[in-house]
């Protein structure tokens, strides 16, 4: 795809383009891949771009920060599919569709959550594909001696306290209902600030593990905890909801059945432990997500073993964002 840059150059339909939304699905024979920069998202459209290539799909990566900025790329058609998290995204949706203050549509329930998300999606000229086994949920993680001291395994405990409490998370959790105003509305929790370090990254963890902040957001497939000496609380009253690991499509671009059968491929196979231990790999061992990818796939029988082949990659910028 010659355009890199996110802006311009749109190639599918928009949301005010109701025809495009209509037409028969596209079959670009060159995809662009997207990930949101952080080591899960980077695996998953590692993964993806491969799962497409074997079925004979030219693809490229490109790493954007956050949804804010590949969504709407998405939707113009200049990133072709992205890994999402089932409700997060159906509620970045109908706030982006029916303003911030709408009432929440994401839920515990996967087949309410799927039936809410592609119903806000499709206008958008977006196919939502079948949800696979693996579930990532944001997690709240405090360090063993503080969890230890205060007596605390769930954030219903940590509310109880009454302690203050900086959150180091990215910026995007002072506005998102499952981050800083969730735990204060249904924990309790007094969050007096967010340090915007980033969802589950080094410098977050440090910060939490130095004391300068007490509660780090990560997920539920970190597999680096121990590392830091972090321990996650448990979600006890379920503010989290169905995040199980989409497939989304822009329609226009890629949304034909061979695309579809493509990357369903891997909705049997993948779980939740699977995606940690992938993860793992990354954070812990310093492979490279395209090795660990490969190696996965390959050992899953979804791809012949090979070579790696220089796939061109966007330009990757560092960050995340808060689900």
């Amino acid at each position: 795809m010659g355009c890199v840059v996110l802006g311009g150059c749109a190639a599918g339909p928009s949301l005010e383009d109701q025809g495009a939304v209509t037409a028969p699905p596209g079959d670009s024979r060159h995809l662009t891949v997207g990930s949101a920069g952080f080591t899960e998202s980077d695996l998953l459209a590692q993964m993806y771009a491969l799962l497409l290539e074997e079925a004979g799909y030219g693809t490229k990566i490109l790493s954007v920060t956050n949804r804010e900025l590949y969504e709407p790329a998405l939707e113009r058609g200049q990133i072709d599919v992205v890994a999402e998290y089932a409700a997060t995204f159906a509620d970045w949706l109908n706030a982006k569709a029916n303003g911030p203050d709408a009432p929440t549509v994401g839920s515990p329930d996967l087949a309410e959550t799927m039936t809410a998300l592609r119903a806000l999606a499709a206008p958008r000229g977006l196919v939502v594909l079948d949800p696979g086994r693996a579930v990532d949920q944001n997690a709240f993680a405090v360090t063993a001696a503080f969890a230890a001291e205060h007596r605390l395994k769930t954030l219903s405990d940590l509310g109880a306290t009454g302690l203050p409490v900086r959150l180091a998370a990215g910026d995007e959790c002072v506005r998102r209902p499952y981050c800083a105003p969730g735990l204060r509305e249904v924990y309790g929790i007094d969050v007096t600030a967010v340090d915007p370090k980033g969802v589950g990254t080094t410098p977050a963890k440090r910060a939490v593990q130095s004391g300068r902040d007490q509660l780090v957001l990560t997920t539920t497939t970190d597999a680096t905890l121990d590392e830091f000496g972090l321990v996650l609380l448990a979600d006890d009253k379920n503010l989290q909801n169905a995040d199980h690991i989409v497939p989304v499509v822009n329609r226009a671009r890629s949304g034909s059945e061979a695309v579809t059968r493509a990357l369903s491929r891997l909705n049997t196979v993948l779980t939740t432990a699977d995606l940690a231990r992938l993860n793992e790999q990354v954070d812990s061992w310093r492979r490279l997500p395209e090795a660990v990818a490969r190696n996965y796939l390959v050992g899953k029988g979804l791809i012949p073993r090979r070579g790696s082949g220089g796939r061109r990659h966007g330009r990757h910028r560092p960050g995340t964002s808060a689900r």
